[in-house]
């Protein structure tokens, strides 16, 4: 393994801000990983491990540690029982690995499509949208112990999926690295069109969307609203979706509604979802929006996009900003989606 210095972090996330990492490798296998965290331990550096980047917020200062890239590939399929198994390397381009399962007419994962970074990411953060997520097809997840070296499987239940939220990010945050992820899908499945924006896009047609075209349009939507990488958009660099969508007791949505006329959606144990992008547009922040360098994408009022030349402090004031408006007028502090690097002191 080659480990690095200096190497710098902003070029390597889809937002594009940050400083450099002291030290920085890559693993391309298992003994790979127990190797870093080693040169980590003799050194007594902070470890982060690095997947796609798609959902990061890195510090001007840069991190003062070993920034492990995870570039485990590849993708083994195979039929069990009515199911079709798919196990990926955590390192392998999430986008890729649900266009594979397109095209082999395996559904489940279809509106996820479009959604930048890396198989390793997607359980730690129960990654979803348009209607799914990816808690509904996980069946096994493989990750190292940073503290023993050794290796781990969890069930689904195991991994105790939450709205963007696992063990990995919660309880047992910072303890495992993921080396692999095993999905079950269905084959010649049916697309789930559930979704508002879905319902809307296929509206007028006549038949039935395949998956393929389910996939279509995911990406279209998503393209339109900036939240598709696509090069020479300013307002697709981004961390994505900035802010989670609150989730509230009816009591406290029936307190918010006296005042406020603010959509909801179904949660669980009769809690409701308010939409985070209709919080933060009521509390003053357009689309569109600028505050220098940084500002509010055009087509998407959760995404903070860096216009270009933004410092991460650029994009920790404005949060801080909106964060603070919606609450001084709705009563909800705002929680963010990204991780943030590097901000430890």
């Amino acid at each position: 393994m080659n480990f690095l210095e200096n190497v710098a972090l902003a070029p390597l996330t889809t937002l594009g801000v940050g400083g450099p990492a002291r030290f920085f490798t890559e693993a391309e296998s298992e003994d790979n990983v127990r190797e870093a965290i080693g040169f980590a331990e003799e050194r007594d550096l902070l470890l982060f491990v690095l997947g796609g980047g798609s959902n990061l917020v890195v510090a001007d200062a840069g991190f003062d540690g070993l920034v492990l890239k995870i570039a485990i590939r590849g993708v083994e399929s195979w039929h069990q029982q009515e199911k079709r198994i798919f196990a990926a390397g955590a390192g392998e381009a999430w986008d890729s690995l649900v266009a594979s399962a397109v095209e082999q007419d395996c559904a489940g994962l279809e509106c996820l499509s479009g959604i930048p970074g890396s198989v390793g990411g997607t359980p730690v953060q129960n990654v979803g949208g348009y209607g799914q997520d990816v808690s509904k097809t996980i069946v096994e997840v493989v990750a190292l112990d940073q503290h023993s070296c050794d290796v781990g499987t969890f069930t689904n239940e195991q991994c105790g999926f939450g709205y963007r939220t696992s063990i990995f990010n919660t309880s047992e945050r910072g303890r495992w690295i993921i080396l692999r992820v095993t999905y079950a899908l269905s084959p010649n499945g049916e697309p789930l069109i559930e979704y508002a924006d879905l319902k809307r896009y296929f509206k007028e047609w006549n038949a039935n969307p395949t998956l393929r075209e389910t996939r279509e349009a995911v990406r279209e939507i998503r393209r339109s609203k900036a939240m598709l990488l696509v090069d020479g958009d300013e307002d697709a660099r981004s961390a994505g979706s900035f802010f989670k969508n609150p989730v509230i007791s009816s009591a406290d949505y029936q307190r918010l509604a006296s005042g406020f006329q603010a959509p909801k959606y179904p949660a669980i144990d009769g809690h409701v979802k308010v939409p985070a992008a209709w919080l933060v547009e009521h509390a003053g922040f357009a689309k569109g929006l600028s505050r220098g360098n940084v500002g509010i994408s055009r087509k998407h009022a959760l995404a903070i996009v860096n216009r270009g030349g933004a410092m991460a402090a650029d994009v920790i004031g404005l949060k801080n900003e909106i964060q603070d408006a919606v609450e001084a007028k709705f009563g909800i502090r705002l929680q963010p989606e990204p991780v943030f690097v590097g901000f430890e002191s």
